[in-house]
């Protein structure tokens, strides 16, 4: 960029070489995207077969009933009434559920990727009570063949159930038998048979638990007429989601503890549900799944939802640092026109375009270290040493340390306020809007002065007389 250029088409000519690095740019957050889809198929591999997140269900308890069904059929060119016996199912949610669960977290990794896995230890008690306006619902006791009757718990992934589950009714245990789950689960799970003959005269108490592993999130969908979940775990960076959130928590450096209290008013359904044999209780229909700010499944608005998060994810964070890559050129280029159309000093548009490919250059590297060494000191590693390479490139382009120590002291404070941004996410478009408010208006001041559509140093043409 010779100097007999104005200050008008220098600045032209940086913005033009600012688009040209937008190419760049663009392929970078290609890459933290690529990046990250990689790094979710591996997590993914590495938590295959062991259990995905997890939903649990239940217990609810289903008992068969005859029920005489009429229907007109056309016979020719007659109308014929018959009537015949079919079975259907009557579900009973529990009076009472008490549901304890303790999540065990373990980290497991594979080259440069980690998951959160966890195994599961669920407990409790659950209440079941025949209702007394059973007729309301168009059962009568007399239809209901209570030897016959199972009891149903959901688990989403069956995958990860532990061995030897316990259910037991009065202290006697009941044979288990996989499937049958409860509907919020897609009807996978395990059920047991049991005579319930004794619930048309006195509450029956079922005692429960199992083991289950998982990875990512667990969720209950509760279903009592008053569920009481408490969940405790070593894992310290719970994301609480889902329809409920829990009435007390705590969480500090040694893990969290939740409780959960939800009656069956908030979930809008009756603790009696009828629907045909084999096809599950007629429930209210399922929200649509919702979905976090980091595109992972939520719970929808009937369950509970407890995620195992990791605290630091490093391609949220390049991502977010990368979006911020044109106010680093932009800043950049600033300081330089500065020197070029005020110091005097020739800057062509090659050193713009390699100042700014290195400037690039730092995202690429935070990403790569980022993988190997966490985000923090790759932002240090990384930022150190492209602050490095254009302060010495400067010097030789200003021709002057000096001038080179303002463009690495420029940059050092760029970094340090981009990392203050990514910290502190809430006020980050507050930050950027005065640091553009103060270099324009500073920008404003040293070029108050400046005939922008002259030549370098010209005064104004006198006017014609």
């Amino acid at each position: 960029m010779s100097s007999d250029r104005s200050p008008g088409l220098k600045l032209t000519l940086v913005i033009l070489v600012g688009l040209v690095l937008s190419i760049p740019l663009f392929a970078v957050w290609l890459m933290v995207y690529d990046r990250q889809l990689q790094s979710e198929q591996a997590q993914a591999s590495i938590a295959e077969g062991w259990g995905g997140p997890q939903t649990i269900a239940g217990p609810l308890l289903v008992i068969p009933y005859r029920q005489t069904i009429t229907e007109t059929v056309t016979e020719g060119a007659n109308q014929v009434t018959r009537s015949r016996e079919v079975w259907q199912e009557l579900t009973l949610a529990p009076e009472q559920a008490q549901i304890d669960t303790e999540i065990r977290p373990e980290r497991r990794a594979r080259s440069i990727y980690e998951v959160v896995v966890y195994d599961s230890r669920v407990s409790g008690r659950a209440r079941f009570v025949m209702p007394a306006d059973l007729q309301a619902a168009g059962v009568s006791p007399a239809t209901l063949d209570m030897a016959r009757a199972e009891l149903r718990f959901g688990l989403s992934d069956p995958r990860g159930l532990g061995a030897n589950p316990r259910i037991a009714i009065g202290g006697q245990q009941l044979r288990l038998q996989p499937g049958g789950g409860a509907a919020a689960t897609g009807g996978r799970g395990f059920f047991a048979r049991l005579d319930a003959g004794s619930l048309a005269r006195q509450p029956v108490l079922v005692d429960f638990a199992y083991d289950f592993r998982g990875n990512g999130a667990v969720s209950l969908a509760p279903h009592a007429g008053d569920t009481l979940w408490r969940v405790r775990s070593a894992w310290p960076h719970p994301s609480f989601q889902g329809g409920f959130l829990p009435a007390e928590r705590s969480v500090d450096a040694s893990g969290f503890t939740a409780a959960y209290r939800v009656g069956n008013l908030a979930l809008g359904r009756s603790l009696v549900q009828t629907g045909a044999a084999g096809a599950g209780a007629q429930t209210a229909p399922e929200p649509p799944e919702m979905y976090d700010a980091r595109g992972a499944p939520v719970a929808g608005s009937q369950a509970a939802q407890i995620s195992l998060v990791q605290p630091v994810n490093v391609y949220s964070q390049v991502d977010r640092a990368a979006k911020y890559g044109f106010l680093f050129i932009g800043f950049t280029f600033l300081a330089f026109l500065m020197f070029d159309v005020i110091g005097g000093v020739r800057v062509s548009a090659v050193e713009y375009l390699l100042v700014g490919a290195a400037l690039i250059l730092f995202f690429v590297l935070l990403l790569a270290l980022a993988e190997v060494i966490g985000f923090a000191l790759a932002y240090v590693a990384a930022s150190a040493a492209i602050a490095g390479l254009n302060t010495a490139y400067s010097a030789a382009v200003l021709k002057s340390w000096r001038r080179a120590g303002f463009i690495g002291g420029l940059l050092a404070g760029l970094y340090a306020v981009l990392y203050i941004l990514l910290s502190l996410e809430a006020y980050s478009l507050l930050i950027g809007a005065l640091m553009l408010f103060v270099a324009l208006a500073a920008v404003m001041y040293v070029t108050r002065n400046l005939n922008w559509g002259g030549r370098d140093g010209e005064e104004d043409a006198p006017a014609a007389a």
